[in-house]
């Protein structure tokens, strides 16, 4: 779902994108008429021509991949020790040798 002052919806996109492949508008004038930058106007464009109407549609900002996260094992270390010991986020660290900032947010 797009912010409340997003100039452009799913629906929006499209004759932007139109303008500028199809009708063949220099970018800089599509965006001026649709009032978003130029990057954001090439942007869908660019999308147009690659996917069609199907990349007119928001897409997830979630990572496709984590390659830092913490490791499971120690993740359940943590929970496990502060389960038995019941001590806080900064003696867990200690104790598992990771930073403080990990244990809480494991916590």
């Amino acid at each position: 779902m797009p912010h409340r002052n997003a100039p452009l919806t799913e629906t929006g996109r499209l004759p932007l994108a139109r303008c500028v492949v199809d009708d063949g508008w220099p970018v800089r004038r599509a965006a001026e008429r649709f009032q978003v930058s130029h990057t954001t106007a090439a942007r869908w464009a660019g999308r147009y021509r690659q996917l069609g109407v199907a990349g007119m549609s928001d897409r997830s900002s979630r990572p496709h991949h984590q390659p830092s996260r913490t490791p499971t094992a120690v993740e359940q270390h943590v929970l496990r020790l502060r389960r038995e010991h019941r001590i806080g986020p900064l003696r867990l660290a200690a104790r598992c040798k990771i930073a403080p900032s990990t244990a809480h947010r494991i916590l």
